[in-house]
């Protein structure tokens, strides 16, 4: 097995200066969290990882230095460039995913920009590296995408090697439905259908994995059952893996003596004063500015720490090219010279500020040094620099300030965790931390640190390819119960060879699609065609088997040579008989279930009430999908009380609740037809659970198949209507109508090529005769 790691970045940026390629190790998160883990597993010999990386180097590379930085790429991280133009980093980077997608999934719709050109350089960039996965594809790999800008990437993967696993992993926060829907309908169809190209599809928090699936709901009409999505002839599964720090190498270097010997220099620049520390990249979603008036308004309400504490703020240039980050630099710089001159004098500064990248060793020092560290921001996937904090603490002291819009806050909950957008919270956060003894403080971080060596990066990783393992599993289970193959080719054969055939058919959901109102799924031409075909074939019986009113099916197939069942078994009709009913039933029970099933109807929009015969069907499939869903369980659980003692049966199809008599289904009224002189081959195929008790009465021989994925008693799955479709018009080509016509048009096409026989040139010689007498004159 190989692992396949495609994101956006390498573990390293490379760039050309005087005219020579320079490589500088990455520093995010991502990066460098997932190169510890695969450097860590290829070197364990009991793992002995094999793996590839694919991902842009980050810098625009001339044709004539490519090779230079391939080489570089394999032998220091066995990865493979992906190079982009500099038009497309800047529509595809700097403007979809960054301009669109990053405000929009952290809370900032206002700043998020809906261009045109940049979606469809999002999608052809998603493409190029596409086809950069599929020249190195082998049959036994995964491939494991990586983040916002890659989420078409899977559904692209799956298209062209459909039973190939495929992991995602979104490394910020996805949004609540009610942001997402801002994207135009066509791009949040799209990305929710690309990331479903993933096997297993995973975030750092519940919250982001409950948003992702109320979205993959209320956009594409999918719903879950503890997580697990089923997709026709495909499972795909969404988790939460919490992503981990390397915990040992911080926690080593933080005890490492050099360590040590710069936070002795470090407190001899700061004597006795208490130092509070903040880390970040100049970004609007960190929430510098809010940080910085929250100090301000701590220093305000408690001038007994004024000369007493200084604040220590780091913050990484990024997007220096782009002028909004420019303007926030600007105010940023301003707000801290609005602090120092406010509180400042000559002997005591209370805040410094520094404007740089800081390296490994230095930013482990200030973890180790600082008595708070000051980790605000206004929204974040995770946020790595908390757990690396705590991890640099190896006396266990020091006191972790932590925002609740971070994703480690979930995990973090020892910290003191705050609300960023509250500066009065800030202000008593920090007294909080300031006066907080040491014993409690080894007590908060003793637990977290604990936590944190358990579930570090590695386990993260390994548990997130074990998952895309198991579902790997698990779709080559479901593959093997799909109707194709082997299987197929069996089905085929045996419908061509058998003496006598019945073929028992679903309607809704089965030969057509779901509509959101029942009147408007009438049959098409080609539905009536296949119909007509397979029921004029000799020796098969072609019945449909709906819960639709029996009026329904004789005004669509009454001129068709087929049998009918309507309302789930109810009322039948042999060819070519009357209507009539399976077994006397009454229908009193209606007059007391009607009023319920119209409340419900009342109380969701988009629900409505139909009455057939012999049942009452309370359909909400144009109904909102999360409360229809509400509602649906409470009026299963009315109903359940009201029909305890009568003598009824609640179904739950697909979206819809149906109350009928006891005693009648599917399985009852097909026996109709294989009691007594069994045919030598039986296929039936249904959508819904009503079709359960069909497939139940068939014998063992008999081709059962479900459409769409689903828990079954059913031998076999199709993926959808269409599939059915393509079914039955194979069995219309096989059938012995197809092939006696076959027969027919070859004898006549040898008969004609054939020198004519002896009889043939006797009778041409008696027409040419009598041809000749009677054109001779009398």
């Amino acid at each position: 097995m190989r692992l396949v790691v495609v994101s956006n970045r390498l573990p390293f940026t490379a760039s050309i200066r005087e005219d020579t390629p320079r490589f500088r190790v990455s520093s995010g998160g991502l990066t460098t969290g997932l190169w510890s883990y695969l450097a860590r597993a290829a070197a364990d010999p009991a793992t002995g990882l094999d793996f590839l990386w694919l991902g842009w180097p980050g810098g625009n590379i001339p044709p004539e230095h490519e090779a230079t930085v391939n080489t570089f790429a394999q032998e220091q991280f066995r990865a493979r460039p992906i190079y982009l133009s500099e038009q497309s980093v800047d529509r595809f980077y700097h403007g979809f995913s960054n301009k669109t997608l990053w405000p929009l999934f952290h809370y900032f719709p206002t700043l998020a920009r809906y261009e045109e050109e940049y979606w469809q350089e999002y999608r052809r960039v998603n493409r190029v590296f596409a086809e950069a996965v599929f020249r190195v594809l082998r049959p036994d790999d995964l491939v494991w995408v990586h983040d916002y800008q890659l989420m078409l990437l899977p559904g692209l993967i799956r298209e062209r090697f459909p039973e190939t696993p495929v992991g995602f992993f979104l490394h910020i926060p996805f949004p609540s439905y009610e942001l997402f829907r801002l994207l135009p309908r066509a791009w949040r169809v799209e990305l929710i259908e690309g990331v479903l190209g993933a096997s297993l599809a995973g975030f750092h928090t519940y919250d982001y994995t409950r948003d992702f699936l109320t979205s993959v709901l209320r956009t594409v009409g999918c719903e879950h059952q503890l997580g697990t999505l089923r997709l026709r002839e495909r499972v795909v599964k969404v988790d939460t893996f919490p992503m981990g720090i390397d915990f040992e190498r911080f926690a080593q270097a933080a005890a490492g003596a050099a360590t040590q010997e710069r936070v002795a220099e470090l407190r001899a620049k700061c004597g006795d004063l208490k130092v509070i520390f903040s880390v970040d990249r100049l970004d609007y979603t960190k929430g510098l500015i809010d940080r910085l008036r929250g100090y301000d308004l701590f220093l305000k309400r408690n001038p007994q720490w004024r000369e007493r504490v200084v604040f220590l703020v780091s913050v990484a240039p990024s997007r220096t090219g782009v002028e909004s980050y420019q303007a926030m630099k600007q105010e940023l710089e301003q707000t801290v010279g609005r602090i120092i001159g406010a509180y400042g004098n000559v002997h005591w500064t209370p805040l410094i500020y520094q404007y740089r990248n800081v390296g490994f060793e230095e930013i482990v020092a200030l973890y180790r040094f600082c008595d708070v560290a000051l980790i605000t921001p206004l929204r974040d996937g995770m946020n790595l620099v908390a757990k690396e904090f705590i991890a640099s603490r190896p006396d266990q002291t020091g006191v972790l300030v932590l925002s609740e819009m971070a994703g480690a806050a979930h995990e973090m909950g020892e910290a003191l965790v705050i609300n960023p957008f509250d500066s009065g919270d800030f202000a008593r956060a920090l007294e909080q931390a300031l006066a907080m003894a040491p014993e409690e403080q080894v007590q908060r971080n003793q637990l977290l640190q604990e936590r944190l060596r358990r579930y570090d990066v590695n386990r993260w990783a390994e548990d997130f390819v074990q998952g895309m393992l198991a579902t790997q599993k698990t779709e080559a289970a479901q593959r093997a119960r799909s109707l194709t193959g082997k299987a197929h080719t069996a089905l085929v054969q045996q419908y061509r060879g058998a003496a006598r055939r019945t073929l028992f058919l679903d309607y809704d959901g089965t030969l057509v699609p779901f509509m959101d109102e029942p009147k408007l799924a009438r049959p098409d031409a080609e539905v009536l065609d296949l119909l007509a075909a397979l029921g004029a074939q000799p020796a098969t019986e072609v019945v449909i088997v709906s819960g639709r009113p029996r009026r329904d099916l004789e005004d669509w197939f009454g001129h068709l040579p087929v049998a009918l069942v309507a309302e789930h078994g109810v009322w039948l009709r042999p060819r070519g008989v009357e209507w009539r009913m399976l077994r006397p039933i009454t229908v009193e029970w209606k007059e007391p279930v009607r009023p319920i099933l119209q409340v419900y109807v009342d109380r969701l929009p988009g629900a409505l009430l139909e009455e057939k015969e012999f049942s009452l069907a309370w359909h909400f499939r144009r109904a909102e999908p999360e409360l229809a869903s509400l509602r649906a369980k409470e009026l299963l659980d009315d109903l359940a009380g009201f029909t305890r003692n009568i003598d009824v049966q609640v179904l739950e199809g697909n979206k819809v609740i149906e109350v009928r008599n006891i005693g009648v289904t599917k399985g009852t009224a097909a026996l109709e037809w294989v009691t007594g002189a069994a045919p030598g081959f039986i296929l039936a195929v249904g959508d819904d659970w009503t079709d359960e008790d069909l497939f139940r009465a068939l014998p063992p021989s008999a081709y059962s198949v479900r459409v769409g994925p689903a828990q079954t008693t059913a031998r076999y799955y199709l993926g959808s209507h269409t599939a059915v479709r393509r079914l039955l018009r194979e069995l219309v080509e096989a059938g012995p109508e197809v092939r006696n016509r076959v027969a027919e048009r070859a004898a006549d096409e040898a008969a004609a090529a054939a020198p004519p026989t002896v009889a043939a040139a006797t009778t041409a010689l008696l027409v040419t005769g009598l041809g000749a007498w009677l054109s001779h004159p009398f």
